[in-house]
């Protein structure tokens, strides 16, 4: 377990629970970055069975995804478990505990024109519950048009329908179970975005119900993205009929619905 300390100012703790996203810049030290970019390329050799391409063959870049491979990347692990991260999350979740959920590996290449769409991160999941936290950290210098956009106080309970990026199908929640998304775009006055620009020790944290988007790469400018993910005290597996993105095999058959989600996957860090 790592020693519990105080990382954050009560502000910036305070801004995350109001807008449920905020900017934490130098939260990486050199050798931390290096050991991610270590990491990320590691990954990209090595894409697991989970890995997608989310960007069209036209497309003049290419945006690749991967989830899930900390036990076997060991440059991955060690920023999960022994960075600052946990403890960070602890604070920004107040939350008694932390629980690595899962690592999320996302790289646009230069010039790739696939935009992610708005869409929140939790309806995806396998997990119920307020207290998480994901972090954004690139590894590469993001300038604001392509960074990771967010509307804030979008976290503070409606849950809207997922839907694949490409063709918008609902895959997971039936049709009409769910909210379906505002036209945020249409109406920027009644949606406040958040967006920073980004340097190579910053990330932004966001709850896993805040509505997020990102634009496409300019030519000339890769951003390779590693994603982190923690739950917190209240978090309980929710059962899906269905397959979650990421999935978590045989999960089911270990954990009830409604239970701690106490399981090897995802180990307790806090």
């Amino acid at each position: 377990m790592l020693r519990v300390m105080n990382v954050l100012d009560p502000e910036t703790i305070s801004n995350f629970q109001r807008d449920g996203a905020v900017v934490l810049r130098g939260v990486f030290n050199t050798m931390q970055l290096m050991q991610l970019e270590l990491g990320i390329e590691e990954n990209l050799a090595n894409l697991s069975p989970l890995a997608i391409t989310a960007s069209e063959s036209d497309d003049p870049g290419r945006f690749i995804e991967d989830f899930c491979t900390w036990q076997s990347n060991d440059h991955y692990e060690q920023i999960l478990k022994t960075s600052a991260l946990p403890l960070i999350a602890k604070e920004l979740m107040q939350s008694q505990t932390v629980r690595l959920y899962h690592d999320h590996l996302l790289v646009k290449e230069s010039g790739t024109r696939a935009p992610t769409p708005w869409h929140q991160d939790q309806p995806y999941y396998n997990v119920s519950g307020r207290q998480n936290v994901s972090f954004w950290i690139p590894v590469d210098p993001v300038p604001e048009q392509s960074t990771l956009r967010l509307i804030a106080g979008s976290h503070e309970g409606t849950w809207y329908m997922p839907r694949t990026f490409r063709d918008a199908q609902a895959k997971w929640f039936p049709e009409g179970s769910l909210q379906e998304l505002p036209d945020i775009e249409a109406h920027p006055d009644q949606f406040k975005q958040l967006a920073w620009a980004l340097e190579p020790g910053d990330c932004i944290a966001f709850h896993m119900l805040t509505l997020h988007a990102t634009r496409g790469t300019p030519p000339g400018n890769r951003r390779r993205v590693f994603s982190a993910r923690y739950l917190g005290d209240d978090a309980r597996h929710a059962v899906r009929p269905w397959r979650t993105s990421p999935p978590f095999e045989g999960l089911a058959q270990r954990l009830a619905d409604g239970a701690e989600m106490n399981d090897d996957m995802f180990p307790r860090l806090i």
